[in-house]
């Protein structure tokens, strides 16, 4: 079942040439509408019940978290920098700071369940850098669980959570639509439209 609506389109193409150099390969593209420009995305998952089109849009976007991980653990817990010219020692500070990045996560993780949000609202940053703000509390007996404190309400301004910014459009990322809420169902309506075939000219 593919779609070819207004704001999406999913479709299968084939690439290549048929030689035995380059030969014909099936990909399914997805193209998803963001105000007036359209956003394309390739797969090699043909079966879009699978693998819902909105489905690859999302997972495409949460690719950077690779990068994002990258980002904190050398800006933020000083990875950058090596501490020690030797082997070991320098085989002991990037275990150390990978093992000391899952368990922000994992703490990260906690406090957005605490709260009943997605992960992606929790600054990891910000709760690295209250950690010194809890520990002054639970040093005068204020605090003694790292995740109830930083979801309590009086403790909002160490900024845990990020602030949501004003989306420019709205984007359905559901993996299907919810005709209970009204989601237009137009989305995923079958489509009889037969393969791309794309053939390079010689």
């Amino acid at each position: 079942m593919f779609t070819d609506s207004f704001s999406l389109r999913d479709r299968l193409i084939r690439l290549g040439s048929g030689t035995k150099k380059t030969p014909f390969v099936t990909l399914r593209l997805v193209e998803v509408r963001s105000a007036k420009t359209w956003h394309s995305y390739l797969t090699n998952v043909l079966d879009p019940t699978a693998l819902p089109p909105y489905v690859v849009a999302d997972l495409y976007r949460r690719r950077w978290r690779i990068e994002d991980a990258f980002n904190t653990v050398k800006r933020l817990l000083g990875l950058s920098y090596l501490w020690t010219g030797s082997i070991n020692g320098v085989q002991l500070q990037i275990w150390g700071t990978w093992l000391f990045y899952a368990v922000l996560v994992d703490l990260g993780d906690a406090v957005a369940d605490e709260l009943s949000l997605p992960f992606d609202s929790i600054s990891l940053e910000m709760i690295y850098r209250g950690l010194y703000h809890f520990y002054v509390a639970h040093q005068k007996g204020l605090a003694t669980e790292p995740i109830k404190y930083f979801a309590a309400p009086e403790n909002q301004d160490l900024g845990i959570v990020k602030r949501q910014r004003k989306p420019n459009m709205k984007l359905i990322v559901a993996p299907f639509p919810d005709k209970q809420r009204g989601t237009p169902g137009f989305f995923f309506q079958p489509s009889s439209q037969t393969p791309l075939t794309t053939t390079s000219q010689p």
